[in-house]
């Protein structure tokens, strides 16, 4: 009987002591290398009783011996312990392969790469993090496959034309839709000086986590209405749990023009012209002063006016960002300075810009977070391309008349304005003052279902200063300024609920539905004056004269629901379902909402047995989609006839300038795409393939209408569009050891054609060759082809259809003359490490697009008039017999001078974009200053450029153009050639 009493005593003393709470503390680190883990989430199964890993991987914990602790870490696979009798517990956590797979942001979510079904294009913050960026379209140029970006202008924070597989508009919108952690942006020029710049430049590179493409309807019909020009989503960089580091990093450098060209020097003028005038019967000394304004011939000076409009430009950039955080709160904070000195004399760009995101989890099932973006940018513009006043166009200016007059000042008799003058009396200042920021709530009902709530701003201020004195060409006798002001609000709100369910072991299902409203006002106001005292004074409150006032306001708002789905199939079999429902104010009352939907499907066919133990074939998947994308970027009140108020002797009235159309709808954009993704030897080589077809029906298009019924068009919905394409892009990890080689490379290729037009032909302005027509790709070159000279006389001759000649301009035949759409593009980049160095090249190509040099037009018609000329105009006719494509000089009379295809020419180029040469400071001599890591480097960009091309930049596209005219080129300033030090530190 005793030995039972003791044995229940006994055990009665195990279970209080196996019940006892005890500290139970230890370390957690990495399986595979053995480092520390912070931020590891420590807790007691079934309890809320939880704590986290600090910056060495420690953690403590009060349990009980019966315990079993749950630790769990991004990247990590989930570890269950039990306490037993141990006070010091040390875990190693093994890395979960799926978690470290490559995740896609697809709107609304993220999902594997392995899993999409779309094509979606990904530019991660570690492939350019190492080099020097001011713009960040920059980072995509030439990385991409089916994403053309053309810059447009060597003009600091010129707007980019980026297109996404082809052109699907002919006057709405060819730009992506811009979203930025989940914020649709305004993108489009919302100043009033004729000029587009870029609201993108606003947006700090060193930011951005990633940049994802959207390109088949798949992948961008969640975002339906916008969606036919593709989707880009910016994701910016977010806090991390673990100890606080602190970054700066700063770069530095010089830049010049690209290329400059050749022009007549002073003997080669005069001798040009002579025989221009002899030819004519003309006395050139008399001309050239009744045209110039001045005796200038007869003297002796001599300018280079060529490299009078251009400077050593500058850039400079500072940033500094601190990040860090525990289980339940990250922070990242960034700052940034950019200051840069354009190469077009009078063109500066300052940026300062600051950013804080927030992340906390209330509860282990509500988290709530924040970003916010603030920015200020200052642009001192130039003119726009065309205009004469750009000081481009001072090439123009014969080298035989000085810069500056005899009492020192600048030159005001020079045959065209001489635009150094502005440099000292003029003023072109715009100023963007931006908030880019959104908050959400994300809830997790239960385990399958989470609840988010989100809403997001967009507000940009714009002011605009402009001043001309009175010895400006715009300044009039005594000075003129004006003062315009842009407000632009944008709020999205979204809603949506994701259920991710796994069924069985088998099935996954992924479900999302959602709500957006999204409301977008504008206010306008300006205001001019002139007739001011002296130059002294350049505010509108010191002008005699108010000479202009206005204000206005404009808005549209969407309304949309959406549903998506995913289904997995034994992690191989996938397939995909979008619709989106979209209401807009812009359409008419009878279409103002409309539906776009898509379907996807995909076959992960390495997962498949026959071919789970082949040795070449790390993966390979399959995929095929087909949707509907709209487009809605037309103007607020297209589908309304309206009425502006007019005045007359002291009296106002209303007068009808835009005939409604009420039957407005969307443009839309059916869109079908077969690709293969695919991994071979481990994934040393890896790529995608991807063939698809655009077609683009009802289509948005301004018809003009007769002068004498009131107005001068109207838009409706005809015509459709197509695009069709291929695009290749390959990865292959070279060497993989010591000495380290990458290289990717990608090529797109697309062909448009206009398929409908209801007959309708539009062209582009008098000096552009532009036109649009059915059965011909978008916006072709038409007009006079230009056959060379006449060997006997040193006529212009020209050609007709039927091959022959003549050297009658107006008698010619037009024909199509060339394509503005390149047939390829692409880019191809190597990296290079060895020990503690890196080397990144990355080139970009364009090929097959024609460019239109209109400039050619004043500068490269063989004294035509008295525009300096370009010295191949040298080689022009002068005997019978001689062969030459330079017609016989003849002073106004115009021989040769009509525009035809004598200036379209070849604009394929292969550009040496960006080359960087990195050196990482040793870790024991980083350790010694105090440091994490510390590089330094060297970069160049847009360092080579080979290009047939005679024109200052085959990266062009005159700022006026607009959607009709590519490829024109109008005393266009070039990219710039810029060399750079920098430094990156971490702490």
């Amino acid at each position: 009987m005793r030995k039972i009493v003791l044995l229940v005593l006994f055990n009665c003393f195990c279970l209080f002591s196996w019940a006892q709470v005890k500290q139970v503390s230890g370390t957690v680190t990495s399986k595979e290398d053995g480092a520390a883990v912070p931020g590891v989430s420590v807790v007691v199964k079934g309890t809320s009783n939880g704590t986290q890993t600090d910056g060495n991987g420690k953690f403590s914990i009060k349990a009980e011996a019966s315990a079993i602790l749950v630790f769990k870490a991004v990247g990590f696979s989930d570890q269950e312990i039990k306490v037993g009798s141990r006070d010091v517990l040390n875990v190693s956590l093994l890395s979960d392969q799926k978690q470290l797979q490559e995740v896609v942001v697809v709107g609304y979510g993220t999902q594997l790469k392995r899993d999409l079904t779309g094509a979606i294009g990904k530019v991660t913050s570690k492939e350019f993090k190492e080099q020097p960026l001011s713009s960040f379209e920059s980072a995509l140029q030439g990385r991409t496959t089916g994403v053309y970006i053309n810059s447009g202008s060597g003009k600091l924070g010129q707007a980019m034309n980026i297109r996404v597989r082809g052109i699907s508009s002919i006057s709405a919108s060819n730009q992506p839709l811009f979203v930025i952690d989940g914020v649709p942006v305004v993108t489009e020029d919302l100043g009033s000086q004729g000029e587009p710049m870029n609201p993108m430049a606003d947006i700090n590179p060193d930011d951005i986590e990633s940049i994802e493409v959207l390109k088949d309807a798949a992948s961008a019909a969640i975002y339906g209405s916008r969606a036919s020009n593709g989707v880009i989503i910016v994701s910016t960089k977010k806090g991390k749990v673990g100890k606080t580091k602190v970054s700066f990093s700063a770069f530095g450098g010089v830049s010049d023009a690209t290329h400059l060209r050749q022009f007549l020097n002073p003997a080669q003028y005069r001798e040009l012209f002579t025989a221009a005038a002899e030819n004519m019967d003309y006395n050139i000394a008399e001309e050239f002063e009744a045209e110039s304004r001045s005796d200038d011939w007869n003297k002796s000076f001599e300018t280079d006016w060529n490299n009078a409009a251009f400077q050593k430009g500058a850039v400079q950039q500072y940033s500094a960002s601190v990040t860090g955080g525990d289980a339940k709160t990250t922070f990242f904070v960034s700052s940034t300075l950019n200051d840069q000195k354009g190469v077009i004399l009078g063109n500066n760009f300052k940026r300062m810009s600051g950013r804080l995101s927030l992340d906390h989890g209330i509860s282990p099932k509500v988290k709530i977070g924040t970003s916010i973006n603030l920015v200020k940018s200052v642009n001192d513009r130039v003119s726009a391309d065309n205009e004469f006043s750009n000081p481009v166009q001072l090439n123009a200016i014969p080298p035989i008349q000085p810069m500056y007059a005899e009492d020192g000042e600048y030159n005001n008799a020079t045959l065209y304005y001489n635009n150094l003058i502005n440099l000292d009396n003029a003023l072109n200042t715009q100023t963007n003052f931006r908030t880019l920021g959104n908050a959400y709530l994300s809830w997790n009902v239960i385990p399958e279902l989470t609840f988010r709530s989100e809403v997001g701003l967009d507000y940009l201020n714009l002011e605009e200063s402009v001043w001309n004195g009175r010895k400006t060409l715009d300044g009039g006798p005594q000075g003129f300024s004006s003062d315009n002001q842009v407000r632009s609000s944008n709020w999205v709100f979204k809603n949506n609920l994701t259920w991710d369910k796994t069924l069985s072991q088998f099935h996954n299902l992924q479900v999302l539905a959602g709500f957006d409203y999204q409301e977008s006002t504008l206010l306008g106001t300006s205001v001019s004056g002139k007739n001011f005292a002296s130059d002294t004074f350049k505010k509108i409150q010191n002008a005699a004269v108010i000479s202009a006032g206005s204000t206005s306001e404009t808005g549209y708002s969407f309304v949309s629901y959406i549903l998506r789905g995913n289904y997995k199939f034994k992690d191989r079999y996938l397939f995909g379902a979008t619709l989106r429902v979209d209401g807009s104010s812009r359409f008419g009352r009878d279409n103002r909402y409309g539906a776009f939907p898509s379907i996807s499907a995909g076959w992960v066919a390495s997962e498949e047995n026959f071919l789970a133990n082949n040795n070449a074939i790390s993966f390979l998947k399959l995929r095929a989609s087909y949707g509907v994308t709209g487009n809605s970027e037309i103007g607020n009140f297209a589908s309304r006839s309206l009425y502006s108020s007019i005045f007359y002797a002291d009296q106002s009235g209303l007068i009808p300038t835009t005939l409604g159309s009420p039957d407005l709808g969307w443009e839309r954009t059916a869109q079908g795409d077969i690709g293969i993704d695919y991994g071979f030897f481990n994934n040393r080589i890896s790529g995608e393939i991807d063939i698809y077809q655009k077609k683009t029906n009802d289509l948005l298009l301004v018809l003009p209408l007769p002068s004498t019924n009131g107005y001068t068009g109207i838009t409706k919905n005809i015509g459709d569009l197509t695009n069709r394409g291929i695009e290749f892009s390959i990865n292959t990890q070279n060497l993989i050891h010591e000495f380290k080689w990458s290289t990717s490379f990608n090529i797109s290729f697309n062909r448009n054609k206009v398929t409908n037009m209801n007959g309708a032909i539009i062209s582009g302005g008098s000096r552009t060759l532009s036109r649009i027509e059915e059965g011909q790709p978008y916006g072709i070159f038409y007009g006079k082809k230009y056959a060379g000279v006449d060997p006997e006389n040193g006529d212009a001759l020209y050609m007709n259809k039927d091959g022959s000649k003549t050297n009658d301009y107006d008698a010619a035949d037009e024909m199509i003359l060339g394509n503005p759409n390149p047939d390829f593009t692409g880019g191809l980049g190597n990296k290079f490490s060895y020990h503690n160095f890196d080397l990144d090249i990355q080139t970009q190509f364009v090929s097959g697009n024609d460019l239109y040099n209109i400039a050619g037009f004043f500068q490269s018609v063989n004294g035509d008039y008295f525009d300096n000329q370009t010295v191949d105009q040298m080689n022009y006719w002068k005997t019978p017999g001689q062969i030459t494509n330079i017609p016989q000089p003849r002073l106004y009379e115009g021989n040769g001078a009509g525009k035809s295809s004598r200036w379209v020419e070849d604009g394929s180029y292969l550009r040496l974009k960006a080359v960087t040469l990195g050196y990482n400071i040793p870790l024991a001599t980083t350790k010694r200053l105090g440091i994490e890591n510390l590089r330094i480097y060297a970069s160049a960009q847009n360092l080579f450029t080979w290009t047939n091309y005679t024109g200052y930049d085959p990266e062009v596209n005159a700022s006026y153009t607009g959607n009709v005219n590519l490829g024109h080129d109008f005393y266009t300033p070039p990219q710039a050639r810029t060399i750079m030090l920098g430094v990156n530190v971490g702490f």
